[in-house]
């Protein structure tokens, strides 16, 4: 939603969202393991909503873990999304072109 409102047409944001989603994928432990990534890339994943939802999402599958453990990488995923939510409003314009 951010992406959308920096950007000026419609086929922008499509374009854009590459350079948010493959990094996000990446780095946060979809494909490769953190714990091998080198300090950098495993402190820059923690910048990354996925990250957090991955943890949940394994959390939930693999141990079959409550709200009561998960409850750290859930406040972390609302947290983005109050943020990422604050910017898109605050930059969100209506234009009739």
């Amino acid at each position: 939603m951010f992406i959308s409102t920096v950007e000026e047409n419609q086929a922008q944001p499509y374009q854009m969202a590459f350079f948010v989603i493959l990094p996000s994928i990446l780095l946060s432990g979809f494909i490769f393991p953190r714990e091998a990534m080198p300090a950098v890339m495993y402190y820059l994943g923690f910048l990354m909503p996925l990250t957090y939802f991955l943890d949940i999402l394994r959390g939930i599958i693999l141990r079959g873990a409550g709200l009561t453990h998960l409850w750290p990488n859930a406040l972390a995923l609302v947290a983005f999304g109050v943020v990422i939510l604050t910017l898109s409003a605050a930059r969100f314009q209506k234009r009739l072109a």
